[in-house]
């Protein structure tokens, strides 16, 4: 689909945008929400943040535009960086590109780069999120990594095959149709 770097940056930069905010909201509603709430007693995750003053990140806690914010400069650097050249790499170690069905194609690239994104950013998060308060221990954060990991590559894996990359490629298409040759 893209074709030059410039391309490339503005795909990983619709994708990140898409998905960042996805996580956020599968991390506090889905994973912690109730939790959040019952330790609050507020009738909803937002008013349960709220009551807390934030999100807890890097032993304090921050606006959740702050969350989102943090998040989308990791997670758009190592798209860029590992995510998309790596994902290119491995689909094509598998298939050829002019002879593979493009779905087929496109497909072994999202895989590829759920399993290389899912475990960085995850760590990235077992980082952020660490229960600095409690002091560090290594073990800690590798078993939070793990727990991270078993949450977030399922919904990584679905959402990125069949919602947020139909809409990212549709979206890309709309915005590149006239630089199609």
């Amino acid at each position: 689909m893209p074709k030059n770097q410039f391309q490339r940056m503005v795909f990983a930069f619709l994708t990140v945008v898409v998905t960042v905010h996805a996580y956020v909201f599968y991390s506090l509603y889905v994973v912690n929400g109730s939790t959040l709430m019952e330790v609050t007693g507020a009738d909803s995750v937002i008013h349960a943040i709220n009551e807390q003053g934030g999100v807890y990140m890097f032993g304090r806690m921050f606006p959740i535009w702050a969350v989102v914010l943090v998040e989308f400069i990791f997670a758009y650097g190592l798209e860029c960086v590992m995510g998309s050249p790596l994902s290119f790499k491995f689909a094509c170690m598998n298939f050829e590109l002019g002879k593979t069905h493009p779905v087929i194609f496109e497909s072994a690239v999202i895989c590829a780069t759920v399993g290389l994104m899912c475990p960085a950013m995850s760590f990235l998060a077992a980082c952020f999120y660490y229960p600095y308060y409690a002091g560090f221990n290594i073990f800690t954060l590798l078993a939070n990594w793990l727990k991270l990991v078993c949450f977030n590559f399922p919904f990584a894996f679905f959402t990125q095959l069949f919602f947020i990359q139909p809409l990212i490629r549709t979206v890309f298409k709309c915005l590149f149709r006239n630089n199609e040759a």
